[in-house]
């Protein structure tokens, strides 16, 4: 996982949707089309794949059915990443 890919990912709006949606819990592209409502099976399809190929959306098959649910663990990372920013007495320690 590259922080420019995750950052592209997250810059659309309606990937920001999909992953707000999935903050609920795992659901079906379906699901998440049916929630969405204005965006075809076909546009939430290509939204998913770029999440997840960054890395932020995991799926999981379970017989005919493919659940997507959000990778915290990414997202755990990131945090770390901006929180170097942040400053602090412990950064201005590592200085």
């Amino acid at each position: 996982m590259g922080i420019a890919e995750t950052m592209k990912a997250v810059s659309d709006h309606q990937r920001r949707s999909i992953l707000i949606l999935l903050k609920g819990g795992r659901l079906s592209a379906g699901e998440i089309v049916s929630q969405l409502g204005d965006l075809s099976a076909a546009t939430v399809s290509y939204h998913l794949s770029i999440l997840k190929k960054a890395d932020l959306v995991r799926e999981e098959r379970q017989k005919n059915h493919i659940y997507y649910e959000l990778n915290t663990s990414v997202f755990e990372q990131l945090l770390l990443w901006v929180g170097q920013f942040t400053g602090g007495a412990d950064e201005e320690e590592n200085l």
